[in-house]
């Protein structure tokens, strides 16, 4: 009796397309919009709190954005209680240009962010919005939630930016983290959120990475480890990554009382 293996063949095929497409839907990198509020007093700050807390996360995690960020700098930043970073990780390019088409639809949202969304221009809930789209490192090419604990006010959020002088540099930087600077990071459980490339922003060519800390001693400690590491030594010195940093920014943040992270 013959049998017709054609079914089972097509069969095979379609499984191994499948697997290979789940495969690289897995292997996709993130992308990340960081928006920066920049605001002037205590009646912006209680806007933009009242509108992230209310209207904006909600609605993003009823849109399948389960963990988005938000801090303020440290009473020791000079920009203390003039900024308020927002961190919203996205799966694809596609998600993050439809998200608002989805949000000007959502009903729930537009009225919990009613006052926000309709604040009169005399007294607007901010002074600028500065945005940046980022995309994570293929080193880590998906977010990690923190592992640190204690109370969230007590917590350093280290938020730093890396500005090449030129493209090749910057890419040479970026080479640098993926292979080997990443894992000395992950080694020393500095406890990172991600590492990412800046595809548009107001500071390239740069990259962008979030460690944690439960503290700002923990903080410390861990830098000081790491300025001694001898994996850190044998890279630093390598010729292929010299003069890859013309400036570091750095920023010490905490998360907010409703931040997911």
């Amino acid at each position: 009796m013959k049998t017709n293996i054609l079914p089972r063949v097509l069969f095979g095929i379609i499984c191994f397309f499948f697997v290979l497409e789940l495969s690289a839907q897995s292997n996709k990198r993130d992308y990340y919009e960081l928006r920066t509020y920049h605001i002037e007093n205590q009646n912006q700050e209680s806007q933009i709190d009242n509108y992230l807390q209310n209207a904006l996360l909600p609605a993003l995690h009823r849109n399948g954005i389960e963990k988005v960020g938000v801090f303020k700098p440290t009473a020791t930043q000079p920009d203390a209680g003039k900024k308020i970073y927002v961190w919203i990780p996205y799966k694809s390019l596609k998600q993050y240009v439809g998200m608002q088409s989805k949000l000007d639809k959502d009903a729930v949202y537009l009225t919990a962010g009613s006052d926000y969304i309709n604040a009169s221009h005399t007294n607007p809930p901010y002074k600028r919005i500065e945005t940046a789209l980022l995309q994570a490192f293929s080193g880590m090419a998906k977010f990690m939630e923190s592992k640190v604990e204690g109370p969230k006010k007590d917590r350093i959020y280290e938020l730093r930016s890396y500005e090449a002088a030129t493209e090749r540099l910057y890419r040479q930087k970026v080479k640098m983290f993926n292979e080997g600077e990443i894992d000395i990071f992950f080694k020393l459980d500095f406890n990172p959120v991600f590492f990412a490339e800046t595809l548009a922003g107001a500071q390239m060519p740069n990259l962008m990475y979030l460690t944690t800390f439960p503290n700002m001693e923990s903080r410390e400690a861990h830098w000081k480890a790491f300025g001694t590491d001898p994996d850190w030594d044998r890279m630093k010195v390598m010729e292929e990554y010299q003069n890859t940093v013309s400036r570091n920014d750095t920023r010490l943040l905490y998360p907010t009382d409703y931040s997911d992270i």
